[in-house]
């Protein structure tokens, strides 16, 4: 067994601070640090301070922010459910995020509050999603099979919702909208940054305050239940935390899957198991993680960019189908 010690925090630290320096260096026009440097020190020609200032590190500090809230909101779901394969993308989470998100771009609503209608989708969806798990289950109680179903029913119904809203509008409107639906960071702005950052220290707090209830609930519904605690009021906080962050991450970067199932996995591959510490290593290895999908994205065939969606499904489709023989 990997215990968990003070390096790996260190080790994770310093690998996340060396991606974001790449991130910023490396694109179309690659840079030195020591440009870098002095582009943040001010002291750089205006075409170097407007590539690294203007372009690079607002969509460096916001894959990072997707990278938090992605990986805070699967190890969430993960323990709530007690399944290692959930994670908001399977779940309909995102897919209900997303057409909240479309219809909010349909109605000319400003993008500060695009996480607000995303949320709603993802509420939705997670009220559906678990209620007919708990339909199906017995005397009440979350069957953790019939909900990964239920979930993946929603984020299809979710598609449908979504062409239905594009159905009508002009093919530029589409070519965007499908842009966005792969999952990108590319149209990152310091406006977008500041109010996905307020939303996302929102959920995590919310999720810190109460993750010793979240610990409780990883016992099972019975234990937990003879432990004191309120179950379903509990997995419905949890839920609707995760679902908040989830969404705002769509309604700022599209639909980026698979980070929420790969990265508590990781981090429990360093021995982190209690929830607290989980939800920091989550956030480092989630941030670093969506960093460097992002640079890779850019980087494999320049100067054209590969989808953020795309390369996380990479990365993750394999790791769930390992995970699900693993199930058998």
């Amino acid at each position: 067994m990997i215990v968990h010690r003070a390096w790996h925090w260190w080790i994770g630290t310093l690998l996340f601070g060396a991606v974001c320096v790449l991130g910023v260096a490396l694109g179309t026009v690659s840079l030195s640090p020591m440009q870098v440097l002095a582009a943040l020190a001010n002291h750089a020609p205006a075409a170097v301070h407007s590539i690294v200032v203007t372009l690079r590190l607002p969509r460096v500090v916001l894959a990072a922010l997707v990278g938090v809230a992605l990986g805070t909101s699967g190890t969430t779901l993960q323990a709530t459910l007690r399944n290692p394969l959930a994670e908001p993308y399977l779940l309909g989470v995102s897919g209900g995020a997303a057409v909240g998100a479309v219809a909010a771009m349909m109605l000319g609503v400003s993008s500060a509050l695009w996480p607000l209608l995303a949320f709603v989708g993802a509420g939705v969806a997670v009220l559906l999603a678990i209620g007919v798990a708990r339909g199906a289950g017995r005397s009440g109680h979350t069957d953790v099979r019939v909900l990964l179903m239920a979930g993946v029913v929603v984020g299809a119904f979710a598609n449908a919702l979504i062409m239905i809203l594009l159905a009508n509008v002009s093919p530029n409107t589409i070519r965007g909208a499908l842009w966005w639906m792969m999952g990108s960071v590319a149209d990152a702005t310091w406006y977008t940054v500041a109010w996905l950052g307020l939303y996302v220290a929102a959920g995590v707090a919310y999720l810190v305050a109460y993750a010793p209830e979240i610990d409780v609930l990883t016992l099972g519904e019975d234990s937990a239940a003879g432990l004191g605690v309120d179950v379903h009021r509990a997995t419905r906080r949890a839920f609707l935390a995760s679902a908040l962050l989830a969404a705002a991450t769509v309604a700022a970067a599209g639909l980026i899957g698979f980070v929420g199932l790969v990265v508590p996995h990781m981090a429990r591959a360093f021995g982190l198991s209690r929830q607290r510490a989980m939800l920091a290593g989550c956030a480092i290895i989630g941030a670093t993680l969506v960093v460097a999908s992002d640079l890779l994205a850019r980087v494999v065939i320049p100067p054209s960019e590969l989808p953020l969606g795309a390369v996380t499904a990479v990365l993750g489709v394999p790791f769930f189908l390992i995970q699900l023989r693993r199930m058998r």
